[in-house]
């Protein structure tokens, strides 16, 4: 899937106008606004192409050549970090030479595919594409902390190959390996052999030691720190009769009362404290579209020392994209919040932009299956006894009872940018149909056996 975003109005190497800081300080726009955030990566990139139109005004004119030089500018200034970082063939090319394209433009950050040209083939190690990612404005210590996280994070899953390679990072952004792929779709979740693969990465991400907070604050924090933005809505006065209505579906739901009740229940399921990923859904998986010829052949054929025995070709096939959410967390959120998103297909692309899909929850046959490939995963690396029946019915309880939070989690997240996002996307409706499922969820939870002791 290409995007072929028109470059930004904004100059993104101009330190006085960098982009806009994200709403709330958090990354919420996510899958939801189609999978804006890192999907990008998915393209296969061919040269921009700068149409030049002939205006009629002379305000059409000059518009048109503010844009052209705002493009080449664009293009010096990637093509400086390209030769001063990669070196070898991009050192022989010329700024006019070097294939560039945006990928896309967004309030936390641009993406540019660049390319050597055919004609200057890689000499030594070199990339022969590469992914240029500038961040935006960053405001705020919390902002700053989880750019920082992010940034620590990326390096740590480059050098496991559990992720993108790093090639280069700079003020302001960093040079990424570009995977030619594309991302799974949400029927694809439920393909048997894809799934156990999912199942395998997940385990890889769950085994990292990564050097931030251990403690599983990060659920409870931004679960918090969003019910404060609806409290502050909902205090509001509203003349607007569909905000008006809207308020009063958000106080029938007694929110501040059902998180109390959520956190207290969820903290006595003990569900082991992991790195989590927080966000594994089909956006977020990309499919390479041609495995490495061998699992220690990099994108541009160069052998490159092997550093993680566990990434085999059949692992590279996925690679596991944007970290945004990542914090540690329990263990049981990461699994349901997976399974979760088998329910809904973003892909919609009439009102309301998504398909809630009911009957697509796994079945236990397909999350037993999900439940064993991560566990033998696990036990393969830490060189453990077979997988017990004992470990697998824990953790089916263990998705039961966090799937709560997935649909609370994200039906605060969705009502929190139902009035601020201009995204073509019914906030309000998918909010509406995540709290409608928590309900549902919790009724039946109370009368299964098989959360007995948990509950």
């Amino acid at each position: 899937m290409v995007y072929d975003s028109e470059l930004s109005n904004q100059d993104p190497f101009d330190q006085t106008s960098f982009l806009e800081a994200r709403v709330f300080d958090d990354p919420v726009s996510r899958k939801r606004s189609i999978s804006s955030c890192d999907m990008d990566v998915t393209c296969t990139g061919e040269e921009v192409v700068i149409e030049e139109e002939k205006g009629e005004e002379d305000g059409d004119v000059q518009v048109l050549e503010e844009d052209m030089a705002r493009v080449e500018n664009v293009r010096e200034r990637a093509y400086s970090l390209c030769r001063d970082y990669l070196h070898g063939a991009w050192r022989s090319i010329t700024a006019q030479q070097m294939v560039l394209k945006q990928i896309s433009g967004g309030l936390s950050n641009l993406l540019y595919y660049c390319a050597l040209p055919p004609s200057h083939p890689p000499r030594h190690k070199e990339p022969a594409k590469v992914l240029l990612r500038l961040y935006g404005q960053i405001h705020g210590e919390r902002a700053l902390e989880g750019l920082i996280t992010e940034s620590v994070i990326f390096t740590l899953l480059s050098e496991s190959q559990r992720g993108p390679r790093l090639f280069g990072v700079f003020p302001g952004g960093r040079l990424e390996e570009f995977i030619p792929a594309r991302a799974l779709t949400t029927d694809e979740l439920s393909d048997p052999t894809l799934s156990c693969l999912i199942a395998e990465k997940m385990a890889l991400v769950h085994m990292m030691d990564v050097p931030i907070n251990k403690e599983p604050h990060w659920l409870w924090d931004t679960m918090d720190r969003w019910m404060d933005n609806i409290k502050e809505f909902a205090a509001k006065s509203h003349n607007d009769p569909v905000k008006k209505e809207r308020v009063q579906r958000i106080l029938s739901y007694n929110l501040i009362q059902e998180l109390h009740w959520l956190k207290k229940f969820l903290k006595s399921v003990n569900s082991p404290v992991v790195f989590c990923h927080n966000d594994l859904q089909e956006g977020n998986i990309l499919l390479r579209n041609s495995p490495p010829n061998s699992p220690k052949t990099r994108m541009n054929g160069t052998p490159t020392k092997k550093r993680s025995v566990q990434m085999t070709p059949k692992h590279q096939r996925l690679v596991v994209i944007d970290f945004e959410y990542c914090s540690y967390n329990y263990r049981g959120f990461d699994f349901a919040n997976h399974m979760c998103e088998w329910l809904y297909d973003y892909t919609n692309e009439q009102h309301p932009y998504f398909w809630a899909r009911t009957d697509s929850y796994p079945t236990q046959e397909q999350q037993e299956r999900f439940i064993v490939s991560y566990l033998r995963m696990m036990q393969r690396e830490q060189e453990t006894e077979e997988v017990s029946q004992q470990e697998v019915t824990k953790l089916l309880a263990e998705i039961r009872t966090f799937t709560l939070a997935s649909h609370f989690f994200w039906g605060l997240w969705s009502f929190v940018n139902a009035s601020v996002s201009t995204i073509p996307f019914d906030y309000w409706e998918y909010g509406e149909a995540r709290f409608s499922a928590y309900f549902r969820n919790k009724t039946e939870l109370s009368n299964l056996s098989v959360v007995d002791g948990i509950i």
